[in-house]
C-alpha cells in the first residue's frame, strides 16, 4: 500500500501536470513548489496529514480538482486543511488589495496547522519572487508582511523565518 504522502505527492503531480502547470521564473514543472513546501513542514515535523495537506495545497485552486475530490481520495482532515490555504477571492472581488484583504480574513481563521502550511508557502514563494523578480518582490513583501500579523497561530520557527526572510530582503 501506498504512504498517504506517496498518494498525495502523485495526486498532486498528475493534477498540475494536467494543466500543464510551470513554476512562473523557472518554467519547472509545478510540483516543485508544493515539494518544497511540504519538505519545509515535514521539517519541523507535523503529522503525517499535515505534510499530504502541503502537497496538495494548490489543486484545487490552480487545477480542476475539487476539495470534494479530495475529500474522497484522502480525508475530510486534508481537504479541511487544503480549503483553509486556498485562495477565495476571484478578479471579480475587486483590486488586488482588495483581494489581500480577503484572503487575510479567510487565513486568520485557519486552523495552527493550516497557518503552518502557509507560512512554508510563502516562504518558499518569497525565495523564488525575491530571486527572479525583484520589481515585484517589493510588493509581494509589502503584502506578506500584512500576511504574517493574522499567521499568529502557525509555527514560531516558520513565523520567524518568514519574518527574516522579508526583513533581509528589504534591507538590501
Amino acid at each position: 500500500m501506498d504512504s498517504l504522502i506517496s498518494r498525495a505527492d502523485k495526486f498532486a503531480t498528475e493534477a498540475h501536470a494536467g494543466v500543464n502547470q510551470r513554476r512562473k521564473y523557472t518554467g519547472d514543472p509545478y510540483i516543485v513548489h508544493p515539494r518544497r513546501v511540504a519538505q519545509i513542514v515535514q521539517e519541523i515535523g507535523v503529522r503525517d496529514e499535515v505534510i499530504a495537506a502541503a502537497l496538495l495545497h494548490d489543486v484545487v485552486e490552480d487545477t480542476s480538482v475539487t476539495l470534494e475530490q479530495i475529500r474522497r481520495e484522502f480525508n475530510a482532515d486534508i481537504a479541511d486543511l487544503v480549503e483553509m490555504v486556498t485562495n477565495i477571492s476571484c478578479p471579480g472581488d475587486g483590486n488586488r488589495n482588495e483581494r489581500m484583504a480577503m484572503e487575510r480574513r479567510h487565513l486568520a481563521q485557519a486552523s495552527p496547522e493550516g497557518q503552518t502550511i502557509k507560512l512554508a508557502d510563502l516562504i518558499d514563494n518569497t525565495l523564488s519572487i525575491t530571486q527572479h523578480d525583484p520589481d515585484f518582490a517589493r510588493s509581494y513583501l509589502k503584502e506578506m508582511t500584512e500576511l504574517l500579523k493574522v499567521l499568529k497561530k502557525g509555527d514560531k520557527k516558520l513565523k520567524r523565518q518568514a519574518s527574516d526572510l522579508i526583513r533581509e530582503y528589504k534591507n538590501k
